[in-house]
C-alpha cells in the first residue's frame, strides 16, 4: 500500500503554529509529508515514549530537520492520512490519532457553516497547536482564506484587540475572560469546549456580550463534532451498550498509529465508540455525563466524576472543584473532591460539600474526603490531570501529609487517622 512520510514538529508554540501553517496546505493536498505536531514542554521521557511510538521520518526542532531512527523499523502513514495528533487517554500510553484531509477538511467546513463564518473572518488561535482544537483553528482559517492571529496566552483585552471574528477556548480561559471583565462581544464567534462547563459559566458569559457555542469532540473525530448539543452535519450521535456515546460520520479519524489493535477497539462498524457517557435528550441533543474511565467505584456503586463535579460547582465557598477516587482498602475507593475554595481564609467544610452533593445525587456520590488545593492543575488540553489529582489525593491521605480535611467512609462516618 503506497505511504507517505511523517515529519514529526517540535518547536516552541509560536514557532510550531507558524510552521504547521506553512505546511498544511501540502499536508491535505498530498503534497508533501503528514504531520504530527508534538508537545515541546513534555518531560524528555514521555516526549521518548511518544516518538518511539509515532515512528516519524523527520523531526524538525529549533536546530533544524533531521532523520529521525526508531528502534524498531516501521513504514510511513497511508497516503490519505494528512495528520497525527499525539493523544494518551486515560492509560498515559501514547496514541498517535491519524486523519485524513478528507475528515479534517469535512469537519472546518461543517464548523463553519454551523456558525455561519462568512469569508475573511479571522481566527484566534489561543490553544496548543499540537492538539486537535489549536490545530482546526489553522484549517478553518485556511478555508476562509485568512491568516489567523496566534497568541501564547489569551488576556482581557486579547479579543478585542486582535480584531478576529472567532477564537475556540476551554472552560477555564471563559471563567478567566468573564472574571477579568472582558467584552466579550468583540468576538461573533467563541466556541467552548475540551472539558464539562460548570454551571453559570454560560449565563455569564453571555451576560458579558459571547456568543457561546458549546461543543464536543475528541481527536478521533477531528475535533468538535457536536455543537450546542446537535450533530454537524453528516455526522450522527448515538448511544450505544454501556451508555457509550458513538459517533459516526466523515470526520472520524482513519486509525491509530502503528495500533491496528487499538483501532478495531473503538470501532463498531462505521461507528467511534468514545470513552463518553452520555444519553439523549427530547429534541434529539446529546447530553455528557462523563467520562466512563472517570467512574469512580465506591462499595460496588458507581459514581460519575462529572456528575459530583457539576454539583460542587453551585456549592458556597467552592470556586473551582474536580472529582477524583482514592483507593481505600474497604470500600476500593472514596469519593474525593479537590477544591479551591472562593475564600482561602474561609475554605469550605466536608459536611456542607456532602450536604450539597447529597442533595442533589444519590447519597454515595458524596465525597468522603476533601483537598483543598490553591489551583486545579490542568493539561495543556485545559482538562483537569486527573492523574496528577489522584496521586495527589493519594498522598494526602489520613495517615500521610497533606491538606486532606475531614476523611470520611462512604456512609459519612469519620475515619481513624
Amino acid at each position: 500500500m503506497p505511504s507517505r512520510p511523517l515529519h514529526a514538529v517540535l518547536l516552541p508554540p509560536a514557532e510550531a503554529a507558524a510552521r504547521l501553517l506553512d505546511a498544511l496546505p501540502a499536508a491535505l493536498d498530498g503534497t508533501g509529508p503528514a504531520l504530527l505536531p508534538l508537545d515541546p514542554a513534555l518531560p524528555r521521557p514521555r516526549l521518548a515514549a511518544q516518538l518511539e511510538a509515532f515512528a516519524p521520518s523527520v523531526l524538525e526542532t529549533a536546530e533544524g530537520l533531521a532523520r529521525y531512527a526508531t528502534a524498531r523499523p516501521a513504514p510511513g502513514v497511508s497516503e490519505d492520512t494528512a495528520l497525527v495528533v499525539a493523544t494518551s487517554g486515560s492509560t498515559g500510553r501514547p496514541k498517535g490519532t491519524e486523519l485524513g484531509a478528507a475528515a479534517l477538511l469535512a469537519s472546518a467546513r461543517a464548523s463553519l457553516r454551523r456558525i455561519g463564518a462568512r469569508p475573511g473572518e479571522r481566527w484566534l488561535c489561543c490553544l496548543p497547536t499540537f492538539h486537535i482544537a489549536g490545530i482546526q483553528a489553522l484549517v478553518r482559517s485556511l478555508l476562509a482564506g485568512t491568516t489567523p492571529t496566534v497568541v501564547g496566552r489569551l488576556e482581557a483585552g486579547t479579543l478585542a484587540a486582535s480584531g478576529c471574528a472567532h477564537v475556540a477556548v476551554v472552560p477555564t480561559q471563559l471563567r478567566r475572560l468573564v472574571d477579568a471583565g472582558a467584552d466579550l462581544s468583540a468576538a461573533a464567534t467563541i466556541l467552548l469546549g475540551g472539558a464539562a462547563v460548570p454551571p453559570g459559566l454560560l449565563d455569564d458569559a453571555r451576560a458579558a456580550g459571547g456568543r457561546v457555542i458549546t461543543t464536543y469532540g475528541m481527536s478521533e473525530t477531528s475535533g468538535g463534532c457536536v455543537y450546542n448539543g446537535m450533530p454537524l452535519d453528516e455526522v450522527s450521535v448515538d448511544i450505544g451498550p454501556g451508555d457509550r456515546i458513538r459517533i459516526a460520520g466523515p470526520v472520524l479519524f482513519s486509525g491509530y498509529r502503528l495500533r491496528p489493535d487499538l483501532t478495531a477497539a473503538a470501532r463498531d462498524g462505521r461507528w467511534f465508540v468514545t470513552s463518553d457517557l452520555g444519553s439523549l435528550g427530547p429534541s434529539g441533543e446529546l447530553l455528557v455525563r462523563g467520562r466512563a474511565d472517570d467512574v469512580i467505584i465506591t462499595g460496588g456503586e458507581k459514581v460519575v466524576a462529572a456528575e459530583v463535579e457539576t454539583a460542587l460547582a453551585t456549592c458556597g465557598g467552592v470556586r473551582e472543584a474536580a472529582v477524583v477516587g482514592r483507593p481505600d482498602a474497604e470500600w476500593g475507593e472514596l469519593v474525593t473532591a479537590v477544591v479551591v475554595p472562593a475564600d482561602p481564609s474561609a475554605p469550605p467544610r466536608l459536611a456542607d460539600i456532602r450536604a450539597h452533593v447529597r442533595d442533589r445525587l444519590p447519597r454515595w456520590a458524596a465525597p468522603a474526603a476533601l483537598l483543598l488545593v490553591p489551583e486545579i492543575p490542568l493539561l495543556p488540553s485545559g482538562k483537569p490531570d486527573r492523574a496528577a489529582l489522584r496521586a495527589r489525593a493519594a498522598e494526602a491521605a489520613p495517615g500521610k501529609s497533606g491538606p486532606m480535611t475531614g476523611a470520611r467512609d462512604r456512609h459519612g462516618n469519620k475515619r481513624p487517622r
